[in-house]
């Protein structure tokens, strides 16, 4: 039978153990061992229904604010100083580029579905310099009904048409802002991917066009 180990047996042992020898047996000590982990879970990309429910909101608050404008028009107007806004012609020709933007940026995004990079970028483009165009065209309506003396204090049906068209204007803005990021953004570096960009960009570029169309129907019927 195997005596037992003697003291001057085991000092090789521990002086390996405390110079590394062996150290690979070892489990891992404290809690670094699943430091790795913690790391890959914090670079994981964020649900896309956080940008859904976003520009969910953002439409809601956005329709909130134009049906009250909207209650508003349609109370005060028939007043005794309610003059009636001759709507500029030009405001059809900008409805109807507003309408194709909303068809071209649909055509941008079956080419990204197909991944033709090139038919994206080309679209989106066109869809970008659609609205481009249609806010210089709500510009250029106004300067027509300025030079007829129509300002925005002339009579409440003035003050409405500007803060209608003015505040759908500055909306819109925001879409071609977000048509920009899509544009020019690196999705390879950032927590979104772009489908899912250019997908709630098209939810809110859809929404402005059909806003403006009752937009456009509430001043011409309402006069």
């Amino acid at each position: 039978m195997p005596g037992p180990t003697s003291i001057q047996e085991l000092e090789p042992a521990i002086v390996a153990r405390k110079d590394g020898g062996g150290g690979g047996d070892l489990p891992p000590t404290g809690g670094n061992g699943g430091g790795g982990d913690d790391k890959n879970r914090g670079r994981r990309k964020p649900s896309p229904n956080r940008y859904y429910t976003g520009v969910a909101i953002g439409i809601v608050a956005v329709l909130m604010f134009f049906m009250a404008l909207a209650s508003a028009f349609l109370v005060r107007k028939g007043g005794a100083d309610w003059v009636p806004v001759r709507i500029p012609a030009l405001l059809w020709a900008n409805t109807m580029v507003l309408v194709v933007s909303s068809a071209t940026l649909e055509m941008a995004r079956k080419r990204l579905g197909k991944s033709d990079s090139a038919g994206f970028r080309r679209f989106w483009l066109v869809t970008t310099v659609l609205g481009v165009v249609f806010l210089i065209g709500q510009v250029a309506a106004w300067r027509i009904l300025l030079r007829e003396g129509i300002y925005l204090a002339s009579n409440p049906a003035s003050s409405f048409f500007y803060i209608f068209t003015g505040a759908h204007a500055v909306h819109l803005v925001g879409g071609v802002a977000a048509l920009l990021f899509v544009a020019k953004r690196n999705f390879s570096q950032a927590q979104v991917t772009q489908s899912v960009a250019a997908e709630v960009t098209s939810y809110y570029w859809h929404f402005m066009d059909a806003l403006w169309l009752f937009l456009l129907a509430l001043l011409y019927l309402g006069r």
